[in-house]
C-alpha cells in the first residue's frame, strides 16, 4: 500500500461512519452533505472490499472488519491529531494545553503532585490529566501509548520505547500493629505464611519475579485496584502487604501499621516516564520531560533521586 496515495480524510471519514453508524450523522459531525459521506464511504468500500456498514433492519450494524476498524481508525486519528499538533517552539509561561499522562495512585500521590505544583508555578495555562493505567497496557503498549502523552511506570514492565528516568525507590512491608505473629522483624517464613494484600495488577513483576524465584508464592487474600488502600486493608488484620518505600513514608499515620525492611536484599524500583516515539521531537513534550527529570531530581525521602535527565532512545 502506498501511503503517499492516500487521501487521510478518509480516515476522519471511517470514524465518523463507524462511531455514528449513519451516514447521514456522520455527514453532519464532519460538515458535509449526504451525497458526499456516501462518495466517500464508497470509497472506503472500495478500498477495504467491505461494506462495513451493513442494513439490519431500519438501521446499520458493523461488518466484522468493521468492528476491527473501529478502535483503530480511534487510535489513528488520535495519533495524527497528536503528530500534526507537534511544536517547534514552545513558550510554558505563554501556552495553554493539556496533558494527559497515565499513572497509578501510587505515581501521582508520590511525584505527580509535586509535578502538578511546579507546573501550576511555571505554566499556568497548563493543564495535567492523570488516568489510572489500565490492565490492557502489556497487551498493545504501543497502541496506549500513541493515545496519550506519557506513561508513568517502573523499568521491568516495559521496554522499546523511549523514557526518562526519574527517581528511585525500594520495596517495603506492611505490617499491623501489635500482629500476634510478628515480632520486630519480619521473616521470609512469615511471608510464605501469612495472607497478602496485593496491587492486582502485574505492574510490579520485577518484585513479584523476586519472590518466585526466593520460592515465596503470596498467599493472596485481598486484591485491590490502589496501593493507598493497602494500609487500610492490613490493619487489625493478620495480612501483610508489599508496597513502596516513599508511599509507605507519605502515608504513615494514616492506619495502624508498621513499616518493615524486607528479609531479603530487595530489587530496588526505577520510576521513569515512557512516551511514544511521535512525541520525542516536540517541543511541548520535552518541557514536559525536562520539568518532570527537574521536578525528581528534587524529590527527598527514603532513596535519592536521579539527578540526571536520562533519555532512552532506541532507534528514534
Amino acid at each position: 500500500m502506498n501511503l503517499a496515495r492516500l487521501d487521510l480524510n478518509l480516515v476522519v471519514a471511517l470514524r465518523a461512519l463507524l462511531e455514528e453508524r449513519n451516514v447521514t450523522r456522520a455527514g453532519r459531525r464532519m460538515g458535509l452533505s449526504q451525497p458526499a459521506m456516501s462518495a466517500a464511504l464508497a470509497r472506503l468500500r472500495r478500498h477495504f472490499d467491505d461494506d462495513l456498514l451493513a442494513r439490519a433492519g431500519g438501521h446499520y450494524e458493523l461488518t466484522a472488519l468493521g468492528q476491527v476498524l473501529l478502535d483503530r481508525t480511534s487510535t489513528a486519528c488520535d495519533l495524527l491529531e497528536r503528530l500534526f499538533s507537534s511544536q517547534g517552539h514552545f513558550d510554558p509561561a505563554a501556552e495553554s494545553r493539556e496533558f494527559a499522562l497515565l499513572a497509578s495512585d501510587y505515581a501521582v500521590a508520590v511525584f505527580g503532585s509535586d509535578l502538578a505544583r511546579v507546573v501550576h508555578e511555571e505554566a499556568p495555562g497548563i493543564r495535567l490529566r492523570f488516568t489510572q493505567t489500565p490492565p490492557t497496557l502489556l497487551d498493545d503498549t504501543a497502541t496506549l501509548l500513541s493515545t496519550t502523552d506519557g506513561l508513568f511506570m517502573p523499568h521491568g514492565v516495559i521496554s522499546g520505547f523511549p523514557a526518562t528516568d526519574l527517581y528511585d525507590d525500594r520495596w517495603v512491608f506492611l505490617v499491623a500493629d501489635h500482629h500476634p505473629e510478628v515480632g520486630d522483624r519480619i521473616t521470609t517464613e512469615d511471608l510464605a505464611r501469612l495472607p497478602w494484600v496485593t496491587y492486582q495488577r502485574t505492574y510490579d513483576a520485577p518484585a513479584v519475579r523476586q519472590l518466585g524465584m526466593l520460592g515465596i508464592e503470596p498467599h493472596v487474600e485481598v486484591s485491590v485496584d490502589s496501593f493507598q488502600t493497602l494500609p487500610f486493608l492490613v490493619a487489625g488484620t493478620r495480612r501483610i502487604a508489599l508496597v513502596q518505600g516513599r508511599l509507605a513514608e507519605r502515608l504513615r499515620g494514616i492506619a495502624p501499621v508498621r513499616i518493615m525492611e524486607p528479609p531479603y536484599e530487595a530489587v530496588p524500583l526505577r520510576q521513569a516516564l515512557w512516551w511514544h516515539p511521535v512525541h520525542t521531537r516536540d517541543a511541548a513534550h520535552i518541557w514536559l520531560r525536562e520539568t518532570a527529570a527537574r521536578v525528581a531530581a528534587s524529590l527527598t525521602g527514603p532513596t535519592t533521586a536521579i539527578h540526571r535527565l536520562d533519555e532512552h532512545d532506541p532507534g528514534v
